[in-house]
């Protein structure tokens, strides 16, 4: 099938892996269930592999120019509903089985994922499932060439640490966008380090977790104060922000 899209969308729609990982999501779901919602839709290609899937789908995107596009991509699909709006405005009328979000982004900073489905579980059933189902968020040392915030797309730096597990989401629990944790690392060789990479794995369900794609979740690399470490040294970093107020809400300390 040929979509019409933005170029933004036109990017995702690139990025095959990152289909993929939702594709076989959506496709391990129990068939033949009655409701999804698919949140902030895009350019409809989830709403098209859920259409096999589920006797009703709504779509809802608040971007007209993206609306307009899956609008006209799911014409054919007698049962996709997509809706102009924002989802924290829209009158759900019914539960949904599953409810398809997303809004990603690394460590969910920058997207409004959290908000959005903290706001939209009250129109889930019970025993419903929300795909992605969370994310696993680490965090390693580093010496970088950029001492500014920036992704790691075509970025040199240096690996100082192993990775840390800081933190992991599950999207049924009602989550504090407000983010604060002190993360303990240490240093695998003598080094200066100048920052931090932040790394997010997407639980998909409970078989499936995929790792950063080229237009998925790509590794954050975030300032810290440079310093110099020795071997072994256990550095602490305190790093708060909040999830769905974008990268500007990043801030660190070495402890």
């Amino acid at each position: 099938m040929k979509f019409k899209t933005t170029p933004y969308h036109f990017d995702l729609l690139k990025d095959s892996d990152r289909l993929a990982a939702f594709y076989q999501a959506i496709k391990d779901n129990d068939t033949n269930a009655d409701l999804a919602f698919d949140l902030g839709c895009g350019s409809g290609v989830l709403s098209y592999f859920l259409s096999e899937y589920f006797k009703e789908i709504t779509a809802v995107e608040v971007d007209r120019s993206t609306f307009n596009c899956a609008k006209e991509n799911l014409s054919d699909f007698k049962n996709v509903n997509v809706v102009n709006s924002d989802v924290l405005e829209y009158d759900f009328d019914r539960k949904a089985d599953l409810i398809v979000c997303e809004m990603m982004d690394t460590a969910l900073i920058d997207e409004e994922e959290v908000p959005i489905l903290n706001h939209a579980k009250k129109y889930l059933k019970e025993d419903g499932k929300i795909i992605p189902q969370g994310v696993i968020n680490s965090a390693e040392l580093v010496f970088m060439e950029r001492e500014y915030l920036h992704w790691d797309e075509n970025a040199k730096y240096e690996v100082i640490s192993r990775p840390v597990i800081y933190s992991q989401f599950d999207f049924l629990d009602d989550i504090n966008p407000e983010f604060d944790a002190e993360i303990e690392f240490k240093a695998a060789k003598s080094a200066r380090i100048n920052g931090i990479k932040i790394t997010t794995f997407t639980k998909l369900n409970d078989n499936l977790i995929a790792g950063p794609t080229p237009m998925f979740n790509p590794p954050l690399m975030v300032p810290v104060k440079e310093t110099n470490v020795k071997a072994n040294d256990l550095i602490i970093v305190k790093l708060k922000y909040i999830m769905g107020n974008g990268i500007e809400s990043i801030e660190t300390d070495i402890l």
